[in-house]
């Protein structure tokens, strides 16, 4: 019964944020395939006790890191905290004499990008999910993440679209996942934000073998995820 009723729950929370419920009230553009690996992924970690919080880079109005929030009260976990990431404000322009492979990219142009922290916060409470646990940051990565006071990650969620969202990201959170721990990303089919990953990855060293979340689509035109190996 308890996980049947868990279920439920996580089950209505996803479809209400995906905007399946309420269409006028999406919080999150991830849609039904990512929110289902959210939840795989974040069951796996609470099962098999691997370390750390729950992170993502690039949150609009919430709906993952919400989501993420509602499958650990599910678990009743208190003692992992969810780390939202986000200008509050859209995107930043292209900075192409550093990151060329942003030059031309559009998306600092996106009004509908730029949600307020109140909004966030307040989707977060809508929910009946704003708690100690939730950790809201401001500010470009760029400024924020080379000085984030993250200690371990088990599930880091990128979604910055951007080449230079997309780096600076791995390169100050990545060394934080533990072994064990999962990488998604959400705009891998994105050409400037998969040049970013296999950038890394080959400056790094790492290897990983990547799973697309979106079914029936190759790995270029997916999202996808990946277990950090020792």
């Amino acid at each position: 019964m308890e996980k049947y009723l868990r279920d439920l729950y996580l089950d209505f929370m996803k479809q209400t944020l995906t905007g399946q419920v309420y269409p006028e009230s999406s919080m999150s553009m991830v849609g039904i395939e990512n929110m289902n690996n959210i939840k795989v992924l974040s069951e796996i970690i609470i099962n098999e006790n691997i370390p750390g919080d729950f992170v993502e880079t690039g949150i609009w109005r919430g709906g993952s890191c919400i989501f993420m929030a509602a499958i650990l009260k599910a678990y009743q976990v208190t003692d992992r905290n969810i780390w939202g990431f986000d200008s509050f404000e859209g995107l930043p322009k292209p900075n192409a004499e550093k990151y060329p492979q942003d030059a031309n990219d559009p998306h600092w142009k996106r009004d509908e990008l730029a949600i307020s922290y109140e909004e966030v916060k307040n989707n977060f409470d809508k929910c009946q999910l704003l708690s100690d646990q939730i950790k809201l940051v401001k500010g470009f990565f760029s400024d924020t993440l080379p000085k984030n006071e993250i200690d371990k990650i088990a599930l880091l969620r990128l979604d910055g679209d951007m080449y230079e969202s997309t780096i600076v990201a791995l390169e100050n959170l990545f060394p934080k996942v533990v072994v064990g721990g999962y990488i998604i990303v959400d705009d891998f089919y994105l050409p400037n934000c998969r040049q970013a990953i296999h950038d890394y990855m080959r400056s790094t060293g790492i290897t990983g073998f990547m799973v697309p979340i979106n079914e029936g689509r190759p790995l270029a035109g997916s999202s996808v995820y990946w277990k950090k190996l020792p």
